[in-house]
């Protein structure tokens, strides 16, 4: 090997090895400020604990501290109450959000090809988008004959009109070219939907589903009030039910902690599968 070219693969090294060095010095300090930010927000969280404390009219909302909350995460976390109150409500949540992606991608992509589809549906899906999910409950129970059912549906409601709309969003800013270069190719539409239109919509498509996500994970708890016995949002009722404020508080904690996850896996998904390369 030549002089050049052992001074051009030490220079490739040289430029992969401060590429990486970047990257982690990037990840930390992601990691630092997001740690400020969680230490603020527990500086304000004891701030307002100590001052219910303090408060006579307050006094027994004093569980709702820090140092209660987390001594009663840290019981639960070991008695495995945490799994058995989430895994009723990621199942909810998981089959609402199933049924949202297979009606709004299609849907979605059918009024972004069609625009005599998007004129005619345009008025009605705006008007039923803007309808709250938790308007839907009295139907919901009238409709279906399980609770779990019903929340489902709710949680479908909540989360089909983020897909549907990022779908087609997405499918608009497709560019023309790239649809008559593959007629010309000889692709069927099976063709184009599977190796043209899906993979160019394929970043609209997960951004709808996390936004989906968060707004289905925020209906959960109210649609779980309903006459179910398990769950985060009968758990939250049950503890306020009893006046076990250390219990509610853990529980709203839990509840921030698992959407926060989701909503990070959601994120490294985007990252990691979109042909896209851009910062979400």
């Amino acid at each position: 090997m030549t002089d050049a070219a052992l001074s051009q693969s030490d220079q490739l090294r040289s430029d992969a090895t401060k590429a990486r060095i970047a990257m982690l010095q990037g990840w930390l300090r992601s990691l630092a400020i997001g740690a400020l930010g969680l230490a603020i927000l527990g500086a304000f969280w004891a701030l307002g604990g100590w001052y219910i404390a303090q408060s006579p009219g307050m006094f027994a909302f004093a569980q709702l501290a820090p140092l209660p909350t987390l001594e009663r995460l840290w019981d639960m976390a070991q008695r495995g109450e945490i799994w058995h109150m989430s895994a009723p409500s990621l199942n909810r949540v998981g089959w609402g959000l199933g049924f949202a992606i297979l009606i709004g991608v299609p849907m979605g992509i059918l009024i972004g090809r069609l625009a005599w589809l998007r004129d005619l549906s345009n008025a009605p899906f705006q008007l039923l988008r803007m309808i709250s999910p938790l308007s839907w409950m009295p139907i919901a129970i009238m409709a279906f004959a399980t609770w779990d059912a019903a929340i489902i549906f709710l949680i479908f409601v909540a989360s089909v009109w983020p897909i549907m709309f990022a779908t087609a969003a997405g499918v608009k800013r497709i560019d023309p070219a790239w649809l008559k270069v593959s007629r010309n190719l000889g692709a069927n539409p099976l063709h184009m939907l599977f190796y043209v239109i899906l993979p160019a919509i394929a970043q609209d498509i997960m951004t709808g589903i996390r936004l989906a996500l968060g707004i289905a994970w925020v209906v959960l708890v109210p649609a779980e009030y309903l006459g179910v016995s398990s769950g985060l949002g009968f758990a939250i009722n049950d503890a306020r039910d009893s006046l076990d404020y250390a219990r509610l508080g853990a529980t709203v904690l839990v509840i921030g902690v698992i959407g926060y996850a989701l909503d990070s896996l959601c994120l490294l998904a985007i990252k990691r599968f979109s042909w896209l390369r851009s910062d979400t």
